[in-house]
């Protein structure tokens, strides 16, 4: 019986953003048409929505294009919010001929390549419309012109005005004004500056904008979607009838993201209401206007893995959607003392207070840490807590799924740096191998303060101690000639680290403690005692490995203890 209701289950909308498809497969919705009342009733020319990525824009882009297109399915909306405000239904819907483009497939390593696929955009756009050669409206010079727009030789300048030429031809057709939306507007941008044609790129973008949202008399309404708001003086120059609503936006706040009970709702629907405190803590916390809103993309996804297993445990989802690279940089930059505090403030779930710009350009986001500061509140790395006080802003890391990002580029960043460091942490092996405590509590202290460290007061005692055991890992990495492994099952339970050197008479067992309590000697004496109760050296002495030390290093934020076991009689 339970297995035929989960059969009725709607499916899960993962990687779906066609709006007409996820209404008609029998999708689950959590229904966003309200904004296209609220975009009616607060009437802008051209309006560009920023949001970071994998928050519904290409999904309520689609749902905007259905709803006002000339022809569709409009039973699409049956039973939605919208379909309750028969006015507007009657006023506006599939009354208006659609452009819809998204520009988010625009990336290539070069200039030539990203053009032709901007082409490609252009070219499919235009193919929809493949009547208009037949339209008795337009003479044989529109036709013409509306052939050019099928090319796949068209040069510049007919790219560039492209989409209001195209606008033009259908009011002609249609008589009436046309809706044009844009989705990711940005990303060629994004992807020309990682690749070093940018001012190429902006020219081109500046151009196709420009004259269909300017100089277009046929334009009736443009949606712009993107993750970042690119300067007027960039791109929009003289665009006065441009409405920009960003995260810091009141108005239409709830649109993009799920909220709060929309989740809880989903999993109730799914039979998954007691896994709601897992995923709010994983992927809950940002803050768009006046509400707190959940990344989507990875609520489904969480979800569809509690359907394979009842006991699946949260996961990172977002981190492989993109190359993270706001947050590499930020921590590549964080070299100044003050700059690495803050860091480790926001990794122990603290708030930082910045100045924000929300308008920049590609070619300044890295130019300034500051400018990084606003990259990564704009990106969805930060978000923002209480209220803004001018352009000042009180920053937190929203999610423990954003924390793990920070914290594995952090790892990442650290190892990629080990090598620069050779000599102490050489001295420091050294030191480990021939029992001298000193220096291994005095060099491990000196590179722990100038390492960023990790830690969060609301996180268990043993995920505290991760970092410690990644950063000796780390350290140890450098004897590369060195047995190094981690949490080996060893007699009757799992060492922590065992090193075996090349000298091959010799095992290191280290056990890594927190001191939550800044106890450093009481824990450096329970990870001995540890050792000891599970006597992880029997595998050792079973191998023939007589010269056996055991460590214990206990962590105090930037403060360690080190003690050695004394040996046994029959380990000497």
């Amino acid at each position: 019986m339970w297995k035929e209701i989960e059969m009725r289950k709607k499916k899960l909308p993962i990687g779906i953003e066609n709006f007409e498809q996820l209404r008609k497969e029998d999708f689950y919705y959590i229904d966003k048409t309200g904004f296209i009342a609220d975009l009616l009733h607060n009437w802008g020319a051209v309006n560009l929505f920023t949001r970071p990525r994998r928050f519904g824009k290409t999904l309520n882009m689609s749902m905007l294009e259905h709803f006002f297109g000339v022809d569709g399915d409009k039973s699409i909306f049956d039973g939605l919010e919208i379909s309750k405000k028969t006015e507007l239904i009657e006023e506006y819907m599939g009354k208006y001929p659609v452009i819809s483009v998204s520009l988010k497939g625009i990336d290539a390593r070069s200039y030539e390549l990203a053009y032709q696929m901007a082409v490609q955009v252009i070219i499919e756009a235009a193919a929809k419309f493949y009547f208009l050669l037949d339209s008795e409206k337009l003479n044989e010079h529109d036709k013409t012109a509306y052939k050019d727009l099928l090319d796949k030789d068209m040069n510049e300048g007919t790219l560039g005005s492209s989409l209001r030429k195209l606008s033009g031809m259908l009011e002609k057709h249609y008589g009436i004004k046309v809706i044009v939306l844009i989705d990711e507007y940005d990303v060629p941008l994004a992807k020309a500056h990682a690749n070093g044609y940018y001012d190429q790129m902006i020219s081109l973008i500046r151009s196709l904008l420009g004259e269909v949202l300017k100089t277009n008399n046929s334009l009736k309404l443009a949606v712009l979607t993107g993750c970042l708001r690119i300067s007027k003086e960039s791109i929009f120059t003289g665009l006065n009838n441009l409405k920009v609503r960003s995260v810091t936006d009141v108005r239409f706040d709830k649109y993009f993201g799920f909220t709060d009970a929309e989740v809880r709702s989903l999993l109730e629907y799914y039979g998954y209401p007691d896994c709601y405190d897992a995923a709010k803590k994983w992927y809950d916390g940002y803050h768009f206007g006046n509400v707190d809103v959940y990344c989507p993309w990875d609520v489904l996804n969480y979800c569809d893995s509690l359907l394979d297993d009842k006991d699946a445990q949260p996961e990172n989802y977002w981190i492989n959607t993109s190359s993270n690279d706001a947050v590499k940089r930020f921590i590549e930059e964080s070299a100044d003392a003050a700059t690495k505090r803050e860091l480790e403030c926001l990794v122990a779930g603290e708030a930082i207070t910045k100045e924000i710009h929300q308008e920049l350009t590609y070619a300044e986001i890295y130019q300034t840490i500051d400018n990084i500061w606003s990259l990564l509140f704009t990106t969805g790395y930060l978000t923002q807590r209480g209220r803004a006080e001018g352009r000042q802003m009180k920053l937190v890391i929203p999610n423990l799924e954003i924390r793990d990002i920070f914290v594995t580029q952090i790892m990442e960043f650290f190892k990629e740096n080990v090598k620069k460091d050779g000599d102490m942490l050489n001295r420091f092996c050294d030191a480990l191998q021939n029992e001298d405590v000193e220096n291994v509590e005095k060099i491990f202290t000196e590179y722990l303060r100038k390492t960023i460290s990790i830690r969060d007061t609301a996180v268990r005692t043993e995920m505290k101690e991760n970092f410690y055991h990644g950063v000796l890992l780390g350290i140890l990495g450098v004897k590369t000639r060195w047995g190094i492994s981690s949490n080996r099952e060893m007699g009757e339970g799992y060492a922590d680290i065992l090193a075996e050197p090349d000298t091959g008479d010799m095992g290191i067992i280290i056990e890594v403690k927190y001191a939550h309590d800044g106890d450093l000697e009481g824990a450096c004496k329970e990870a001995l005692k540890q050792i000891e109760y599970t006597k992880y050296e029997d595998d050792l002495e079973d191998d023939g490995v007589e010269n056996i030390l055991k460590y214990g290093i206990a962590c105090y934020k930037k403060r360690c203890r080190v003690m050695l076991a004394e040996k046994q009689k029959g380990n000497l």
